[in-house]
């Protein structure tokens, strides 16, 4: 490999995320014992960058992912609660014995509930009986949705954020792996040219040694 190639691999992770390469023999990745080492040396820091900005990126996402998925969760959680609730009635409904079965069942009580103004500012409301629910899409869009659709979407999404999730926190993992290697490849080429220039530097001293002791005798 030559001392100006690109360093990474054509392997990559399931995300298309490439692999470094370990560099186990440094004098033949840089193509003989004179190899050239400052742009090896650059390439190395701007792959470093690369995996860094990846990693950035994907620790945005998994901070957003985190505090996405309760969200989610208990939104499907209420939504499964008035679709229970409604499944509850409506069978009460058919069998037509109300005074048995209404009481003391809260399925049929009208339900209160508390929801938020402010940081700090709470009201109480009671929910209207109905088979349909508005959910926030983002950017500003709400849909109704009856509360099968609702609760089968909630659940897709919710099944979509924890798979998205599990892919950050392994792609995140990956990505220190190979600013390990990154940074160990740097270390290894860095102390190579050093222990090269000490060498050369002792080979020089030694024969302007023995010059000067052939020019004293």
């Amino acid at each position: 490999m030559s001392s100006g190639s690109v360093l990474l691999t054509e392997e990559r992770n399931p995300r298309g995320i490439p692999k470094a390469p370990f560099i186990a023999d440094v004098e033949q990745y840089l193509g003989g014992p004179e190899g050239e080492v400052e742009i090896p040396l650059r390439n190395f820091q701007d792959a470093i960058a690369k995996y860094r900005y990846m990693e950035n990126n994907l620790a945005q996402r998994r901070r957003g992912l985190e505090d996405k998925i309760p969200d989610i969760r208990k939104t499907l959680n209420m939504v499964e609660y008035l679709q229970s609730r409604r499944e509850a009635k409506n069978k009460t409904r058919e069998e037509d014995d109300l005074e048995d079965d209404l009481d003391g069942d809260d399925a049929q009580k009208p339900l209160q509930t508390t929801f938020e103004l402010n940081d700090t500012l709470f009201a109480e409301a009671e929910l209207e009986d109905t088979d349909t629910v508005f959910l926030w899409l983002g950017a500003n869009v709400m849909l109704s949705y009856k509360l099968p659709a609702a609760v089968s979407l909630l659940r897709s999404k919710l099944d979509a954020a924890s798979t998205s999730l599990e892919n950050t926190i392994e792609d995140l993992e990956f990505l220190r792996e190979q600013l390990t290697v990154m940074e160990v490849n740097t270390a290894r080429v860095y102390n190579w040219d050093v222990k090269r220039r000490r060498e050369k530097r002792m080979k020089e001293e030694a024969q302007t040694k023995q010059l000067a002791e052939k020019t004293d005798s």
